[in-house]
């Protein structure tokens, strides 16, 4: 009788556990960011692809307005991180999968992620919680040479598109980022990729000196990202060098 009673509790629990989960409503998948979000090409107008870390992103929509009417502006649904991201099998290979693809502009950047600091293990953090950096044995994450190697295979890969590519300087690392970076870190990748982009015809975007004179008011305090008023500056520079671009590969 006992061992009955049990199982007829053990069905009615399962009957009413049920029940509650046919009630509740399924939680919402996480909705794709507005700016990875895929958009509908106008045939009429070119295709424009925006590349780069979360500072990109934070001026992607901002772009895509401002050349509303003008061009169809793509960006690739990920944060590009570094030259080795790019190149590694959830980079380019991804990214654009098609090597037929056409784009008309494609501009991109890489930096920040190259910059940074890493530990052995290749983890930015210790066990100690400890970001990792020049003092507590950690490299940077991709080194000066392997940064120019890797930015001329990226070139090489983006030409394939037959796009005029345009290059944006890597923005300032300031002084109250420093658990993750060092100070002014940027300035000799900024260097290399100069002269990577000069030597393969690549136009230059120098956002480094665009919000450089006004990085506390356009950056803040916080870390290496900006705050909307930085975003949309540099968004109105983007989108004038897209244009650019555009009129100059009109035939």
């Amino acid at each position: 009788m006992k061992r009955f009673l049990a199982l007829s509790m053990g069905l009615l629990l399962a009957l009413l556990s049920a029940l509650h989960a046919a009630d509740t409503p399924a939680k919402p998948k996480t909705a794709t960011p507005p700016e990875f979000a895929a958009i509908i090409d106008d045939p009429k107008l070119p295709r424009v692809l925006l590349m780069g870390d979360s500072v990109s992103i934070a001026y992607a929509l901002e772009v895509r307005k401002l050349l509303a009417g003008v061009a169809n502006v793509h960006r690739v649904p990920a944060n590009c991180g570094s030259t080795k991201t790019a190149l590694g099998s959830y980079g380019l290979v991804r990214w654009l999968p098609d090597p037929k693809e056409k784009w008309d502009v494609i501009h991109f950047n890489h930096g920040l992620h190259d910059l940074s600091y890493r530990f052995a293990d290749d983890s930015d953090k210790n066990a100690k919680g400890e970001y990792a950096s020049p003092t507590n044995g950690g490299h940077q994450n991709v080194s000066p040479e392997l940064y120019e190697k890797n930015l001329h295979l990226i070139i090489a890969r983006l030409k394939q598109t037959g796009a005029r590519l345009i290059f944006a300087s890597t923005t300032p690392v300031p002084e109250s980022d420093a658990a993750k970076y060092v100070k002014d870190s940027e300035l000799p990748y900024n260097e290399i990729a100069k002269r990577v982009i000069l030597e393969e015809g690549v136009t230059w975007n120098d956002l480094w000196s665009l919000v450089k004179p006004r990085q506390a008011e356009l950056q803040g305090k916080r870390n290496v990202h900006f705050m909307p008023s930085g975003s949309a500056v540099m968004a109105k520079k983007v989108a004038e060098q897209i244009r650019s671009a555009l009129v100059q590969a009109k035939p």
